[in-house]
């Protein structure tokens, strides 16, 4: 199973970008899809998270990023989304995308959860 991610680049302030991240291959129930962020010289960090069970796009968001962010899902195409809209400078950093098929919470923020990780896209957002 491999994970590939897309739509990072480099955006003005104020401006959006849409992320994607998709699983090819053979994989069993995906219970979370997350998405986190790295920044040079800073541990990861969790954005944001959708339940890959629930039928709904009910995500769960990091303070910073809430009410600019939107996580969605097609579980048709095992594809989670990362809309973002308003960006800040300090939103730039590489973008990692991660699927659980681990038991337990599907909305959890921990990237220990996570079993496969996308190789991440490098999101800019500089004037």
């Amino acid at each position: 199973v491999q994970l590939q991610a897309s739509g990072g680049g480099l955006v003005q302030p104020g401006g959006s970008l849409r992320l994607s991240c998709a699983a090819s291959g053979s994989i069993s129930s995906i219970n979370g899809m997350g998405w986190f962020r790295q920044a040079p010289g800073k541990e990861r960090e969790f954005v944001a998270v959708i339940s890959g069970r629930s039928a709904y796009n009910v995500g769960y968001y990091a303070d910073s990023v809430k009410g600019r962010f939107t996580i969605s899902k097609n579980n048709a195409v095992n594809t989670v989304y990362l809309q973002m809209n308003s960006l800040k400078p300090e939103d730039t950093a590489v973008y990692y995308c991660g699927f659980s098929t681990k038991g337990g919470n599907y909305y959890s923020r921990s990237p220990t959860y996570y079993d496969y990780w996308g190789p991440g896209t490098q999101v800019t957002v500089s004037s």
